[in-house]
């Protein structure tokens, strides 16, 4: 499928700069990054070149795409981003993580999130909050390998039941167990719920 039958034509990866203790999860790094790239999307991401965030990268690199890494000032160093980052051939660096998150979503048209910690957890949450006050309506996925993010759905339909969540059809991630079945729901999705809003109405009033 070519860019042009779509609207998106770059997707936002959330996920973890560990391997995490199962070799699932860097295995679907790889078929998502393999996706991303046969589709003729771009990849966004946090600009890491370890664990599951340099394989998604490497990846969709090694199968044609092209990945954007944007990564924060403090951490360039840290995680060895300028000695192993051949394969990001459009790096970003940021002043601080609040620019990061806000030039990764200007420059994404879905989001998906693969297993990780607390940073990716608060990165998919902030877009999840965006999402239900009506900020945008990109589609979200959370890549729920061998149910990694039922935890987070159990809570989030917890607070819905408890009733502090009253926009819950804004708020409405797809789960996908199966890596390679990601790009297609993102694009199908997108299909059916029309294009997501430019990115320049959505940042002035983020």
């Amino acid at each position: 499928m070519s860019i042009s039958d779509v609207s998106i034509r770059s997707i936002c990866v959330y996920c973890g700069s560990q391997p995490g203790n199962d070799a699932s999860y860097v295995r679907a790094a790889e078929i998502l990054g393999e996706s991303i790239a046969d589709h003729g999307l771009r990849l966004v991401y946090g600009g890491g070149t370890t664990g599951i965030m340099g394989t998604v990268g490497r990846a969709v690199k090694a199968h044609g795409g092209g990945v954007t890494g944007i990564i924060p000032q403090f951490l360039f160093g840290r995680e060895n981003v300028a000695r192993d980052s051949a394969f990001i051939d459009d790096l970003i660096v940021t002043g601080d993580m609040h620019e990061r998150k806000h030039k990764m979503f200007e420059r994404a048209d879905a989001f998906v999130t693969l297993p990780g910690g607390i940073g990716t957890l608060e990165e998919i949450v902030e877009i999840m909050t965006w999402a239900q006050l009506g900020r945008h309506r990109k589609p979200m996925v959370l890549a729920n390998i061998n149910g990694f993010w039922d935890p987070l759905m159990d809570l989030v339909n917890h607070m819905r039941g408890e009733g502090f969540i009253h926009t819950g059809h804004l708020v409405q991630p797809i789960l996908v167990a199966d890596p390679a079945d990601i790009v297609p729901a993102i694009l199908k999705a997108a299909k059916e719920n029309g294009a997501p809003e430019g990115d320049a109405a959505v940042i002035s009033r983020l």
